[in-house]
C-alpha cells in the first residue's frame, strides 16, 4: 500500500473524537499523519488528547504543527501569569483536565508543546501551518511565530480569489503560488455554514469545528479523501465544549 499523507484539524480537547477519527483512518507505519494544531481548550480531555498524541508519536510518523491554544497552555505549564483572554477561550477547561496530573507529567507535556512545529513543508512542497502567514516570502520569513498560529488573513485571500483564479494556479496570488497546496485549520468552516474541509485556490482548511458543534476530520492529501467522527458535542453529554 502506498504512503499516505493525513492531515487532521483542530482537536479541541475531543479525546473521544480523536479515538473516533483514528479507528475510521486505521493509520500504518507507512502512513503520516501531521496535525494542524488546537489540540487543547474546548471538550474535558485536552490533557489526555496529549498523552495519546505522545504514545501515538512512537507508533507512528507524526508531525505536530503548533496551534494559538497550543501556545497558551504551554505558557501555562510554564508557570507563565495566566492570560485573561485564554482563560475565556475555555483555558479554564484544559487547566481542570490536569488536575490529577504530577509535576513530571505536566513536564513531559510542556516538552512536548516546546518540540512542536509551527509550519511543515512537505517533499511536494505542500505547507501544513495552522493559521497562515503574512510575509510575501513564505513563513519562514515570518518574524513573529505568533502570526503563523493566529493568522486567518491567507485563508480570507485564496477564499476572495478562488472563483477569479479557478483552474488557473499562474492567476493565484503570489503568496499562494510559493506552495504547491497549503493545509490550514484555526479558522472553523462552520464560519461559512459548512460542515466538511473547505478548499480555496490551493488551500485546504481542515478545522471543521470539531470545539464547537461540528466534526473532527482528516484528509488524505493525495486522494483528497475526508474522514470524519461523529459531530464532537455527541460525544460530549452535558458540556458546552466553546460553544
Amino acid at each position: 500500500m502506498s504512503k499516505r499523507i493525513i492531515a487532521i484539524g483542530d482537536i479541541h480537547g475531543g479525546l473521544k473524537a480523536l479515538v473516533q477519527l483514528l479507528e475510521k483512518i486505521q493509520p500504518t507505519p507507512d502512513d503520516q499523519l501531521i496535525f494542524l494544531g488546537d489540540y487543547v481548550d474546548g471538550w474535558s480531555e485536552s490533557a489526555q488528547v496529549i498523552d495519546l498524541l505522545l504514545v501515538l508519536r512512537e507508533k507512528l510518523p507524526c508531525i505536530f504543527i503548533k496551534g494559538n491554544h497550543d501556545a497558551h497552555c504551554e505558557s501555562w505549564l510554564m508557570g507563565q501569569p495566566l492570560n485573561p483572554r485564554w482563560l475565556t477561550g475555555h483555558g479554564y477547561s484544559t487547566i481542570r483536565s490536569y488536575d490529577s496530573y504530577s509535576a513530571a507529567q505536566k513536564l513531559a507535556h510542556l516538552e512536548f508543546f516546546r518540540n512542536m512545529q509551527y509550519f511543515h513543508i512537505d517533499e511536494a512542497n505542500r505547507l501544513y501551518v495552522h493559521g497562515g502567514f503574512t510575509a510575501a516570502n513564505g513563513p519562514v520569513y515570518e518574524e513573529d511565530n505568533a502570526v503563523l498560529t493566529k493568522d486567518r488573513t491567507l485563508w480570507e485571500l485564496a477564499r476572495l480569489t478562488a472563483n477569479r483564479a479557478a483552474g488557473h494556479p499562474m492567476a493565484y496570488p503570489k503568496k499562494l503560488q510559493l506552495f504547491h497546496e497549503i493545509y490550514v485549520g484555526h479558522t472553523p468552516t462552520l464560519n461559512y455554514n459548512c460542515f466538511e474541509p473547505m478548499n480555496a485556490c490551493n488551500m485546504w482548511n481542515i478545522d471543521t469545528g470539531a470545539g464547537f458543534y461540528g466534526r473532527l476530520s482528516a484528509i488524505d492529501v493525495t486522494t483528497k479523501e475526508v474522514v470524519q467522527t461523529d459531530v464532537v458535542m455527541t460525544l460530549y453529554p452535558g458540556e458546552r465544549g466553546r460553544n
